[in-house]
């Protein structure tokens, strides 16, 4: 039996001893025939060879954790590019158009084709807390996770976010619950159960654990790393936890083979310069070996999800595998998928995707009423005098919030919010269900006059403003209704930039490169406002992400992440 062809003289990684070695490679139907030391075969007569002249060969990139409408496209135009940057697998968790559409926006993602291996998670949190709380566009109940069980391409339970559900003190049968036990029931070992885990510790991160939660992809510090590794939790490691005291901690504990490297959420902009290459990247640049980086973006994801076709170069192995520039930029030169050159650099086919077809009703999903000005009034409960508010406070990194509390002046009834240098969060209930309208204020937002609004707001994706000038408020709001979903954004009258996503109000289906460019003038014209964060637009969109710490909005209102239990605006 011969192979199909043979690459010589290339420096292949060595998975289990974690380097790079010169040897030969042959491939045949798709998968890695034999990896010998260089001319040591007899290459059979008329076998093409390729001389490698000693580049780098790794395992194609595994990501585990992601969500391709982050990326504001769909999975027949993130394919393509991804692969591009070396990444040849990849395990989906569509909570966001399943927070929209339910099981039908997971059918259409799952029934476009890509040249990369997609496979999938079940959104075990749709919505992400109860609908007593927030008005999603679907629920995902047990039943559908038992119908989705059937297909062997989903491999996990998505991120468990709803700790209340999971460990409800009267030991309900909830349905985070029910599906955990679905889950086992029918696949066993054979499927993983993935957490959301935020600043959660102690005798409640032993409750997550305890009840078969054991991966955690959400921001690490040194501490959690070491509590959560030492109970048995796989870390999943996305960038903002790659700061050089979290890499130090896994390097001086050797925990790689509890570790995976992830992408989790890569915007569009980002998405054109890379993918999980670029969190690699960021691993070494924080501390880690490159060696041990390609590890944790190879082998312990595939490992992690069960994978054991791929993640490494060897015998019997998918042939999925990258040629690297350098080992330093991590940039490939060529990507191969299952023995087939999927990407050469100068390849220009990434732009010329098919067209997609939603259904029509995915194009028309925005229901709610245009914005007025009476909207964004407060109106407070004594005429004269101050109030004391809840306020969400964002930071400078990273998407979590603090629960402060403000006295705010009252004139005549109505609370000062503008004087006071707060940003007011209006949230529209926008699939048609009920017009709800949660309030919030905000600091740390926008310091100049101006206004955001979008529907891409995670995870129930209803319509969020924030601003400082109720006028350009209305005109945001009654923007996004005309793109029927986007981002924009105003000031003094102005449009200064906008974005439309008019497939279920979060994905677009032009280029990448024009959405890239247009999201980009969104981030420079928000900051031009004063919205300081490493990331501008998830700080906002997650605004209203009632899992993620502290204090979030959500369409009946504020609610503390914790507790999970409302908190009102104004304290009376």
């Amino acid at each position: 039996m011969s192979p199909d062809y043979i690459i010589r003289s290339v420096n292949i990684y060595q998975t289990f001893r974690q380097c790079f070695e010169l040897r030969d490679a042959a491939v045949k139907d798709g998968r890695f025939y034999a990896v010998l030391p260089v001319n040591s075969g007899v290459y059979p007569e008329g076998v093409p060879v390729y001389d490698a002249q000693g580049r780098y060969m790794i395992p194609g990139l595994i990501d585990i954790h992601m969500h391709i409408e982050s990326s504001m496209t769909c999975p027949s135009r993130f394919g393509p590019l991804a692969l591009s940057h070396g990444t040849t697998t990849i395990v989906a968790d569509a909570h966001e158009i399943a927070n929209v559409f339910g099981m039908k926006g997971i059918a259409e993602f799952q029934s476009q084709k890509t040249e990369m291996d997609i496979f999938w998670a079940i959104p075990s949190s749709v919505p992400a807390t109860d609908t007593a709380l927030e008005t999603s566009g679907a629920t995902i109940t047990p039943e559908d996770a038992a119908a989705l069980l059937e297909d062997r391409n989903i491999l996990c339970l998505g991120e468990v976010m709803n700790f209340k559900q999971l460990a409800s003190e009267d030991d309900r049968d909830t349905p985070i619950r029910q599906m955990i036990r679905l889950c086992r029931k029918k696949r066993g070992r054979d499927i993983r159960l993935e957490g959301h885990c935020p600043r959660i510790s102690g005798a409640d991160l032993n409750r997550f654990i305890y009840e078969g939660i054991d991966a955690d992809h959400t921001q690490q510090t040194p501490e959690s790393v070491l509590e959560k590794t030492d109970l048995g939790m796989f870390l999943e490691l996305q960038r903002k936890s790659l700061t050089p005291e979290v890499v130090e901690t896994l390097n001086h504990y050797n925990l790689y083979e509890n570790t995976a490297l992830v992408t989790d959420d890569v915007m569009p902009d980002q998405l054109l310069k890379g993918h999980l290459n670029q969190i690699v990247r960021t691993a070494v640049l924080a501390g880690m070996p490159v060696e041990k980086a390609i590890y944790c973006a190879t082998y312990t994801p595939a490992r992690r999800m069960h994978l054991d076709d791929r993640g490494m170069i060897g015998p019997g192995k998918l042939a999925d595998f990258v040629f690297l520039k350098d080992l330093d930029t991590m940039e490939p030169e060529a990507v191969v998928k299952e023995g087939r050159l999927a990407w050469i650099e100068g390849d220009s086919r990434c732009g010329m995707e098919e067209e997609t077809n939603f259904p029509e009703h995915f194009y028309h999903s925005v229901h709610c009423r245009p914005a007025v000005l009476e909207d964004f009034i407060l109106k407070a409960p004594v005429k004269f005098g101050h109030v004391t508010a809840n306020v969400m406070q964002i930071n400078t990194f990273g998407t979590a919030t603090r629960h402060i509390k403000r006295q705010l002046p009252v004139k005549d009834g109505i609370i000062c919010w503008q004087e006071a240098g707060l940003s007011l969060a209006v949230l529209y209930e926008r699939h048609g269900k009920n017009g709800n309208i949660g309030y919030g204020l905000v600091e740390g937002a926008f310091a100049k006059k101006g206004a955001a609004a979008t529907t891409w707001c995670h995870d129930s994706h209803n319509l969020l403003v924030l601003g400082t000038s109720p006028e350009d408020m209305v005109l945001a709001q009654k923007r996004i209704l005309e793109l029927e979903g986007g981002y924009c954004i105003f000031s003094d009258g102005c449009c200064l930039g906008q974005v439309q996503l008019n497939v279920a109000g979060i994905i677009n289906e032009g280029s990448l490169e024009k959405l890239s460019c247009e999201l980009g003038q969104i981030r420079k014209s928000m900051a031009s406002l004063g919205y300081k964060n490493n990331n501008e637009i998830m700080s906002m969109s997650t605004l209203a992400l009632p899992v993620s710490p502290a204090l979030k909005l959500t369409d009946r209102g504020l609610l503390d992440v914790k507790t999970q239990k409302q908190v009102e605006l104004i304290e009376v």
